[in-house]
């Protein structure tokens, strides 16, 4: 599999519109394309700036004529959930048509899209690339070869991987701060780049503060990766690892 990650402009797409006009971002939660009605069905989480901008955002998209249908579905504070949908854009028949599938969530913010597509030839990305800059703006982020070996390694860890997700999300701002000035920094490796003193300095507190922020930052993650180990260890040894 061609795994390939681009930022696009589509012309043609009433996210897009909206990301461009107002102050919100959108994050796929589920997607479904009907082929017979071509309509794509989507449940999206849709971010504002604040409470103002979701308003805006919201009553945006409704009114946009290539919106075909629209449901809100919860809604709090600056955060809701929508169900919609829009018919096949110029972008969406290219990749099907060159049998590409979406391989990830669509993440649409200031008029623009990540979009995450696996291809089964390298043929195949090469003509729906091409074709994809005829009607839109298209910027390659990463283009990678999968084997079905790591694709199967990836499906069959995605637990695990949510669990170390689930850790990073545990850590507050200020061990997120300290752990990444530390990897940075060079902390971590041998020798030292960087030390306890220099990361305090950094934060302007005490070096005591600043190895217990580090300290507990690091007990999370660890506690998290170390849950996991025997998942890990057991579907390793399923695949013969």
């Amino acid at each position: 599999m061609i795994s390939v990650t681009m930022d696009m402009v589509q012309y043609d797409c009433p996210y897009i519109d909206v990301t461009d006009e107002t102050d919100v971002s959108f994050h796929t939660m589920h997607w479904d394309f009907n082929t017979a009605k071509q309509k794509l069905e989507t449940r999206i989480l849709v971010q504002g700036d604040d409470r103002g901008a979701l308003t805006n955002g919201l009553g945006a998209l409704q009114e946009h004529d290539r919106m075909l249908e629209f449901e809100l579905l919860s809604r709090r504070g600056d955060t809701a959930v929508i169900k919609s949908f829009i018919g096949q854009t110029n972008a969406m028949r290219t990749i099907r048509e060159h049998d590409g599938y979406i391989t990830g969530p669509f993440q649409i913010r200031d008029g623009s899209e990540l979009w995450s597509v696996g291809f089964d030839t390298a043929d195949n990305t090469d003509n729906a690339l091409s074709e994809l800059e005829d009607g839109n703006d298209v910027r390659v982020e990463s283009r990678n070869a999968t084997s079905f070996e790591e694709y199967l390694d990836v499906i069959q860890h995605l637990g695990a991987a949510k669990n170390v997700i689930d850790g990073c999300r545990e850590l507050s701002e200020t061990e997120r701060d300290t752990l990444t000035k530390a990897v940075e920094g060079g902390y971590f490796q041998t020798p030292r780049r960087a030390t306890l003193g220099m990361l305090a300095d950094e934060f302007d507190i005490s070096k005591t503060a600043t190895s217990n922020n580090l300290r507990r930052a690091e007990g999370k993650l660890l506690e998290r990766v170390v849950s996991v180990l025997p998942e890990v260890d057991s579907e390793d040894a399923l695949i013969g690892k």
